[in-house]
């Protein structure tokens, strides 16, 4: 008996879902973003979360953490709008209570999965060290921990720990000082056969908006962060870029043989770039 096969309608038309990061240095890339991508659905989260959570097809594009996309044969970076800095990034930070060449023990941020490969390329590369690590649980502070370092990323590294330090990194200076490149903390990717359609474009406006707009930006989230709309809007300015330029990829490049070297991250994997190109 022959049968009929109808289309799965809810699976077409199923909407596209956007993650993206909740933190200060990625609001300027989703400004109007549920408005410019209308027929997609846009869901905030941390960076780790929202890799897992491409990673399972939860999300079908996502602002993930860069190293993510060195460690996955089938993804493709899907924009030039991106999270990078070109010298201190201010939101990304070792806290040491020895002589950094001395560390033994490091505590990563739960939050953290580029910042953590990237702090162990800088203590390998530059002095030799080669911690044992723990997991530093989301919503905990440095003396939660015992360990000889902490990593933490985000809005909450923005505020130095009451506890005092013999060593303090920004990631990103460390970076830029070491290699005379940019550092690309995350991108916007999808899986390779994700057809995104306009949503690519959106990406793109939207940062460009966010752009234009971030002492709009830094009035609005300043207060939920207790800190000054000056300090946020000097660190969105100022210790953040956007666009996945070519020292961009050139630093991304160098960032994924570093970790290929200490075995952070597999070998094989081609950086594809699916872009849009920005109107600026």
């Amino acid at each position: 008996m022959m049968h009929d096969t109808f289309p799965d309608f809810a699976a077409r038309e199923r909407r596209l879902r956007i993650g993206a990061v909740s933190y200060l240095n990625s609001k300027p890339l989703i400004e109007d973003l549920a408005e410019l991508a209308r027929d997609a659905e846009l869901i905030l989260d941390v960076p780790s979360r929202l890799a897992d959570d491409l990673s399972a097809g939860e999300l079908d594009v996502a602002l993930i953490p860069s190293v993510e996309v060195l460690r996955d044969a089938d993804y493709e970076i899907v924009s030039d709008a991106c999270v990078a800095t070109r010298g201190p990034v201010l939101s990304v930070k070792l806290f040491s209570r020895v002589p950094v060449a001395q560390i033994r023990t490091l505590a990563l941020d739960e939050g953290s999965r580029t910042s953590a490969t990237l702090v162990r390329i800088l203590l390998a590369e530059r002095f030799g060290v080669r911690p044992t690590t723990e997991l530093l649980p989301l919503g905990f502070a440095t003396a939660d921990t015992s360990a000889d370092a902490v990593l933490l990323i985000g809005d909450r590294a923005m505020k130095p720990p009451c506890e005092r330090f013999v060593a303090t990194w920004d990631l990103g200076e460390e970076w830029t000082e070491w290699t005379g490149l940019p550092f690309v903390f995350a991108m916007w990717v999808a899986r390779r056969d994700c057809e995104l359609g306009d949503v690519e474009e959106a990406l793109c406006l939207s940062r460009d908006r966010g752009v234009d707009r971030m002492a709009d930006i830094a009035r609005r989230e300043a207060p939920k962060l207790g800190i000054t709309s000056e300090l946020a809007h000097d660190y969105l300015a100022h210790n953040l870029h956007f666009t996945l330029g070519s020292a961009e990829r050139a630093g991304l490049r160098l960032f994924q043989e570093l970790a290929v070297k200490l075995g952070l991250a597999p070998e094989g994997i081609d950086l594809v770039f699916r872009h849009c190109l920005s109107a600026r």
